[in-house]
C-alpha cells in the first residue's frame, strides 16, 4: 500500500465573493485548518498558491468555485481529518451558511501513485467521471471506496495462505 496514496477533491461555490463578511468565518478557519490538515497524520500534500492556499485556483468552468485537493497515506487518515478533526468539522458544520448547494457530487476521490502530485485538469477529469459514470475504480467516493492498484490480488493471496 505504501506505493499508492489516496487523492481528493472537494469543490464548493460561495454565495458571495470571500472578501465579504458572510464568509469571514470561513476566510478565518483557512489558515487554521490548513495548518492542522498540514500536521495530520497520513497528510502528504495540498494544493496552494503563495498566499497558503487555493483560494485563487480557478477550474471546474466557475471562477467562483473554491477548490481543495490533497493527498493522503490512506482513506483512513483522509476520512480522520476529514470528519473526526475538530476544527475541520466546525467548518463542514457551517458550509450551508455561506455555500450554495451543487446537486451534483462535489467531491471525489482516486489513487495516485506515492509522490504524485495531481493536477486540478486530472481532478475536474476524477470529478467528471464521477458525475458521469457514478462511483468506479478510477474515481469515487468515502461510502464507495475502491481499493488502491493491486490491493486486491494481494488480499486475495493473503486470503489463499490462511486457507491453506
Amino acid at each position: 500500500m505504501d506505493s499508492w496514496e489516496i487523492a481528493q477533491v472537494n469543490i464548493a461555490l460561495p454565495t458571495v465573493p470571500l472578501t465579504q463578511p458572510e464568509l469571514k468565518w470561513f476566510v478565518d478557519a483557512l489558515e487554521p485548518v490548513n495548518a492542522v490538515a498540514d500536521a495530520a497524520p497520513g497528510f502528504r500534500w495540498r494544493l496552494q498558491t503563495e498566499d497558503g492556499d487555493a483560494t485563487a485556483v480557478r477550474a471546474f468552468g466557475d471562477d467562483r468555485i473554491i477548490v481543495n485537493m490533497s493527498t493522503w497515506a490512506s482513506i483512513e487518515a483522509l476520512a480522520d481529518f476529514a470528519y473526526r478533526n475538530p476544527e475541520h468539522l466546525a467548518v463542514l458544520r457551517r458550509k450551508r451558511e455561506g455555500f450554495e448547494r451543487l446537486g451534483r457530487p462535489h467531491m471525489v476521490l482516486w489513487w495516485v501513485p506515492a509522490g504524485h502530485r495531481p493536477t486540478v485538469a486530472e481532478a475536474e477529469q476524477r470529478l467528471d467521471h464521477l458525475r458521469e459514470h457514478g462511483p468506479t475504480p478510477w474515481a469515487f467516493t468515502f461510502r464507495q471506496p475502491f481499493p488502491a492498484p493491486g490491493a486486491e490480488v494481494q488480499a486475495s493471496e493473503e486470503d489463499w495462505y490462511c486457507r491453506a
